[in-house]
């Protein structure tokens, strides 16, 4: 297997990514490249944090801004290479809201939000190219990949400091449309449950209700029933943590559809015997205090269209059998 560095890619760390050595960063996002490699690049200073050389033992913080290599993979038996043209295609029909600083775009389920991962480009990296003219342009948080939705960019730094404070503080409104497996129970409206990260056997991060975690909580609401099948429920976050929602509706009983990390087989096998390709996680809401005007923006990213058939053809399926 041979590893390709080409162009760097620079990366603000976001205040869920703060707190982590640099070295497990890396090799969290450089999948597929061994330990071995990832300290011969920090130790010969291709990785730059606030342009200057790094440890692999230096701690992130929070507004770092980490310059680090692109990572392309080549084996005989697995290659990835997303081309810049596809992904400028794809994000330009799908900008919400842009104004001089910030851009909001409905990010489609599978594409991640950075390049790594044997991915040369991301929706940051596409973006860039789409305006070439705009000298500064970052990422405010993040979405899973497999995760759809709103995801809002900063045009300008001032913007980002801006509406990192306001996630901070909390000011800043996101509601997830989930489908979850089972009937969803009425009574439960409050997840309040500490969520601990580890690494499972494939060495990947996984997160897990947990005494000694971090204080997590989320809103749920029941949007419509599908007799027994399944539930779609509207999810607010109190706190941000990484798989959040994931995690605590698998501690409720019932994990998200098609969520191969927390998720139960035999239930994804059901929806996709009806049409799910892919995790029902979807970012549907953001709401913020724009950071120029002081204006209230609420940004809508509607669900897509194989989402909504599947939507229909499950009431459609429920219907049948009442």
């Amino acid at each position: 297997m041979k590893y390709f560095f080409c162009k760097s890619n620079r990366i603000i760390v976001l205040p869920d990514m703060a707190f982590q050595r640099i070295d497990n960063f890396l090799h969290a996002r450089l999948k597929g490249v061994p330990r071995s490699m990832i300290y011969r690049i920090l130790r010969t200073g291709i990785v730059r944090i606030n342009q200057k050389r790094t440890k692999p033992q230096y701690k992130l913080q929070n507004g770092d801004e980490i310059k680090l290599p692109y990572v392309e993979i080549r084996s005989q038996q697995h290659k990835i290479d997303i081309g810049k043209k596809t992904f400028c295609a794809k994000l330009e029909d799908l900008i919400l809201y842009e104004d001089d600083y910030v851009i909001g775009i409905n990010k489609p389920s599978g594409l991640a939000v950075h390049g790594g991962s044997g991915l040369r480009f991301g929706v940051i990296e596409a973006l860039r190219a789409l305006r070439p003219n705009t000298s500064f342009l970052e990422l405010v948080h993040r979405l899973d990949r497999a995760t759809s939705g709103v995801l809002l960019l900063a045009k300008k730094r001032s913007s980002l400091r801006m509406l990192h404070e306001q996630f901070r503080e909390k000011t800043i409104k996101k509601e997830y449309l989930a489908l979850v497996q089972g009937e969803w129970p009425t009574h439960i409206t409050v997840i309040d449950a500490p969520l601990l990260k580890s690494i499972n056997i494939n060495n990947s991060r996984i997160m897990r209700v947990h005494k000694e975690g971090k204080p997590s909580t989320t809103l749920f609401k029941i949007e419509e029933k599908y007799k027994k099948i399944a539930t779609l429920v509207k999810v607010s976050l109190i706190t941000g943590r990484m798989h959040q929602i994931r995690v605590h509706a698998l501690h409720a009983g019932h994990p998200i559809a098609l969520d191969d990390r927390y998720g139960s087989n035999e239930f994804h096998q059901t929806l996709r015997d009806i049409g799910l390709q892919r995790l029902f996680l979807h970012a549907n809401t953001l709401s913020f205090i724009h950071p120029h005007n002081g204006k209230n923006i609420f940004i809508i990213a509607p669900l897509d269209q194989k989402l909504k058939k599947f939507l229909e053809k499950l009431r459609s399926l429920v219907k049948t059998t009442l």
